[in-house]
C-alpha cells in the first residue's frame, strides 16, 4: 500500500480505527456473557479514542504531549494463529482469536508507519498508537489464555 500524502496516511489510519470500533461494537452486541460484553465495549471506546486522536492530529493539534511510553510485553499468541473472518455465532474463543489477529495487524501497521514517518510529532503519534495496540493485543491474549485454561486446555 502506498500513500502520496501525509493526509492519506492519517485518513487510512482513521478508517482502520473506525473498522476496529465497528468490530468491537458488533462483538459486544452479540456476546452472551456480560463480562465479555463489557470488555469488547471497552475496546470499542479505546479504538474510538485512537480515531479522535488521529482526527485531532490531522487538524494540527498536539496529541502526544503527556503520553507515557513504556515497553509492552508480547506473549505472541496471535503470531501462531491464522487469519479469520468474523461470522455471526462464532464461539467466544474464536472471537478472541480474531480480535488478537486484528490487534497484531494494527500493531504492525503503526510500527511500519512509525519507521517511515517524517517529523518527530508524527513518529510519536505512531509510536503511541503502536503501544496502545500492543496493550490491546496483550489484554486479548491474556483473556484468551485465561479462558482456555478454564476450559481445561
Amino acid at each position: 500500500m502506498s500513500f502520496d500524502t501525509f493526509e492519506e496516511i492519517i485518513n487510512y489510519a482513521i478508517e482502520k480505527e473506525e473498522e476496529a470500533v465497528a468490530f468491537y461494537e458488533e462483538a459486544s452486541s452479540l456476546e452472551p456473557y456480560a463480562w465479555a460484553k463489557e470488555t469488547f465495549e471497552d475496546f470499542a471506546k479505546e479504538e474510538q479514542k485512537h480515531k479522535t486522536l488521529l482526527e485531532g492530529f490531522l487538524k494540527g493539534e498536539k496529541v502526544v504531549a503527556d503520553y507515557k511510553f513504556e515497553w509492552i510485553t508480547d506473549i505472541k499468541r496471535s503470531d501462531y494463529l491464522v487469519d479469520m473472518t468474523y461470522e455471526k455465532g462464532m464461539s467466544y474463543a474464536d472471537v478472541l482469536r480474531l480480535a488478537m489477529k486484528r490487534e497484531e495487524k494494527a500493531l504492525a501497521f503503526y510500527n511500519d508507519l512509525q519507521k517511515n514517518a517524517d517529523g518527530e510529532e508524527l513518529i510519536k503519534v505512531f509510536k503511541m498508537l503502536s503501544q496502545e495496540e500492543a496493550k490491546h493485543k496483550l489484554a486479548l491474549e491474556t483473556l484468551y489464555d485465561d479462558y482456555m485454561a478454564e476450559q481445561g486446555d
